[in-house]
């Protein structure tokens, strides 16, 4: 076993190299998010959720959802935003509308990406990422939420 010790850098140049022999780069991350909320806004029931909250700020919201995507996939450092403050002041939302989310966003993938193991990549994230906005969100069953 090697005990070397690789920098920040290093690290984050191997994940944009493994990210990018599976066909993840911006330009493919561009395309997910906007097809992905494309999808959500026509989501009979995901739809009104995100246009209440929305609204007319749908570029600035894909814009920072790329900035998000970017930082979770490549490693890129982009994104500084609080996701689960803005996801805890949200009403309306439901833990089983994780369930629908996730599934339209992986029907994206599958729609979209250059390679099966982009939509693995994508998803072994998406998935760990729901279950954390729903813990922040609804709690763990049987211990109490702070909803402050």
């Amino acid at each position: 076993m090697s005990d070397a010790i690789i920098s920040a850098n290093e690290r984050r140049a191997a994940i944009q190299a493994h990210a990018a022999a599976i066909g993840i780069d911006e330009d493919y991350i561009s395309l997910v998010v906007d097809t992905f909320y494309a999808n959500v806004r026509a989501q009979p029931l995901l739809g009104p959720i995100f246009e209440r909250e929305i609204g007319a700020g749908w570029d600035r919201h894909l814009a920072t959802m790329k900035r998000f995507w970017a930082s979770v996939t490549l490693n890129a450092g982009v994104y500084s935003g609080k996701p689960v403050p803005a996801h805890q002041k949200l009403s309306g939302v439901e833990p089983w509308h994780f369930k629908i989310w996730l599934a339209l966003f992986r029907q994206t993938l599958e729609d979209t990406a250059p390679t099966p193991e982009a939509v693995v990549y994508f998803m072994e994230r998406a998935e760990r990422i729901a279950e954390s906005l729903q813990l922040a969100m609804f709690g763990f069953p049987g211990l109490p939420v702070n909803r402050s």
